[in-house]
């Protein structure tokens, strides 16, 4: 029986850059919803039909964002180290979403679009590079099997 060795450096990032990644794709879909929003409904009845998409939104990007962070670093042997990534990528996913909005002001809704799909594969490759590392796949080590 092969001993399978961690990476941890790439727990760590690829758990830090998959929840910014998956949390800044939550946040720009709900910018997408709410260009939606506008584009079809009067000023007057936005704020009727949907209480604050953006808010909420923004709300459940900062909980993908912590919860991926979280949950991919728990292989880290040390809980503060999952704890300072929790954080970081919630903080990388506000940035990213504030990202999103310079991304629709240059390039418009196109531009928006293509942020959001960028930011959710980069943040799905992550989780797969975080989960790789835990299992001892990121560098190349392991058994060959």
């Amino acid at each position: 029986m092969t001993d399978v060795r961690r990476d941890p450096l790439a727990i760590g990032l690829g758990a830090l850059a998959s929840g910014v990644g998956l949390g800044g794709a939550t946040i720009t879909l709900a910018q997408l919803l709410v260009k939606l929003l506008q584009g079809r409904l009067d000023p007057d009845r936005y704020r009727e039909a949907a209480g604050d998409p953006l808010l909420a939104g923004l709300l459940a990007g900062v909980a993908v964002a912590g919860l991926f962070g979280w949950r991919r670093s728990r292989p880290l042997e040390n809980l503060w180290q999952s704890g300072v990534i929790g954080v970081l990528a919630t903080v990388g996913a506000l940035l990213v979403g504030f990202l999103a909005a310079v991304a629709d002001r240059l390039l418009g809704f196109p531009g928006l679009i293509a942020w959001g799909v960028l930011s959710a594969v980069v943040g799905t490759a992550a989780s797969r590079w975080a989960i790789a590392g835990d299992e001892g796949r990121a560098t190349g080590e392991g058994d060959g099997t």
